[in-house]
């Protein structure tokens, strides 16, 4: 009996923790898995060359589609996910932020924001995005737009976060140059991602 009692527990144990890893890995656990979207680090922004090549394992696979990336083929579109401002904190629907980029070598470009479930934040603000047809270069020849959760009623470019929790950027990148596909690392300018200040926030 206590033969047949290890048995099964062993059994459930290994579906438990077989169970468990797929979904770490394909990102249903609030934990990201490791190695997934992390072969290229710039300046907080990660993406991996595997997306939509036929490179891509199943767990990257997997991944990709619980994020709603679509994955197209890296000649097509490259991916670039940050959650993290410039000094390293989450980025939080309670906090202001100021996105700058200058515009890269690609055909087309656009900054999403995702909220803490993956999709676009639920609001009716729209305002989940700024891309190549709407961004509004200054003379040092940036673009700027500010992230937060009300609107700054300045004109400026906004990206809402309201409704967002905490919340993702996806860098897309459409039909970029060559050298942006080989190496990102040198030839790719990212944006930066500033936070001004959150609410509850002690002023210095």
């Amino acid at each position: 009996m206590d033969a047949v009692i290890r048995w099964i527990a062993t059994l459930l144990l290994a579906v438990l923790t077989g169970f468990g890893s797929a979904l770490w890995l394909t990102g249903w656990t609030p934990l990201d898995p490791p190695g997934l979207f992390r072969a290229i680090e710039i300046n907080g922004w990660t993406s991996d060359p595997a997306i939509g090549s036929p490179a891509a394992g199943p767990y990257m696979r997997a991944y990709v589609a619980r994020r709603g990336l679509l994955g197209l083929r890296r000649e097509e579109a490259a991916y670039f996910l940050r959650a993290t401002d410039d000094d390293g904190e989450a980025l939080r629907e309670d906090c202001a932020y100021v996105l700058e980029g200058r515009a890269p070598a690609a055909r087309w470009w656009s900054v999403t924001l995702y909220a803490d479930d993956y999709f676009l934040a639920r609001n009716d603000d729209a305002a989940h995005s700024i891309d190549a047809s709407r961004a509004v270069f200054a003379g040092d020849g940036k673009w700027r737009a500010t992230i937060q959760s009300d609107n700054p009623g300045d004109g400026s470019q906004w990206i809402s976060s309201r409704e967002a929790g905490r919340f993702d950027l996806l860098y897309r990148l459409y039909m970029a140059d060559s050298a942006v596909l080989e190496t990102p690392e040198t030839a790719l300018d990212v944006p930066t991602v500033i936070r001004l200040g959150c609410r509850g926030e002690a002023t210095p």
